[in-house]
């Protein structure tokens, strides 16, 4: 799936690659494909033997360490973007993350450090993103997360993750009334169930996936290749008119009952 001038020039910040499988592989595939230019983040030296495959297909011209508990660090990609390009046009942040003890458990017993720390890893470090992207916008630009349905409805064993998604879904909405003024838009995507490697710590996730095949309209799941479709498409001029949304790309699951 392949749109080669839809980015054109275009230049993206892709935060949130774990390996060749993760969403914002697949996005960051797509940004390529339409033209754009791309920076790519690692989490540490560990994760970087797994990103580094995905940022020379993707032609990066920037791959910047970044765990998005670390201010500095934060900082230093930023300035980094500054100082290559002056500017930046569009972001995807694809980052989540919940201690395993308050993931498998139920949202009653979720202790306050692990729900503390997945709000903030899930759903703050896309604030302070948006925060340091703002003035490399001055003409406006794309700003995206990812969320899933779990954030509208009760799913089975997403637990804590499920509040944490409302409220980056909220924060979105949030975000895109501020910054709506200087141009700059503020979506989510969210994906259908995928096996990516994130995926794989929710308990019972095999059956999550077949229930979404059988029941979704489609009667399919959907590919990393249709999530960056629609992540590039948001990231163009052609959605200029598109903010504060929820863009829903899991074969039609969300509207069944």
């Amino acid at each position: 799936m392949s749109f080669p001038e839809l980015l054109a020039g275009r230049r993206g910040l892709v935060v949130g690659i774990a390996n060749d499988k993760s969403i914002a592989a697949g996005c960051a595939r797509a940004f390529h494909a339409a033209g754009a230019r791309l920076a790519v983040t690692y989490l540490n030296d560990k994760a970087r033997p797994y990103v580094a495959p995905v940022a020379d297909s993707v032609a990066a011209e920037m791959v910047l360490p970044l765990d998005v508990t670390d201010e500095a660090a934060m900082r230093a990609v930023f300035k980094a973007i500054r100082e290559r390009w002056d500017g930046l046009d569009f972001l995807l942040h694809s980052v989540a993350w919940c201690p395993q003890a308050d993931l498998h458990g139920r949202v009653t017993d979720s202790s306050r450090a692990g729900f503390l720390e997945a709000m903030d890893v899930s759903v703050h470090s896309f604030i302070r993103m948006a925060r340091l992207a703002e003035p490399l916008m001055p003409r406006g630009g794309s700003l995206m997360t990812v969320s899933y349905y779990g954030a509208e409805k009760v799913v089975d064993h997403y637990n804590v993750m499920g509040p944490v998604k409302a409220a980056l879904e909220a924060t979105t909405r949030y975000l895109a009334a501020e910054l709506g003024p200087a141009g700059i838009r503020v979506n989510a995507l969210s994906p259908g169930p995928l096996q990516t490697r994130a995926a794989s710590g929710i308990a019972h996730f095999d059956a999550l996936i077949d229930e979404a095949r059988s029941r979704a309209p489609n009667r399919r799941l959907v590919t990393l290749e249709e999530v960056g479709a629609v992540a590039a498409g948001l990231a163009s001029g052609g959605a200029s008119g598109v903010t504060g949304n929820v863009a829903y790309v899991d074969a039609g699951y969300h509207v069944m009952s």
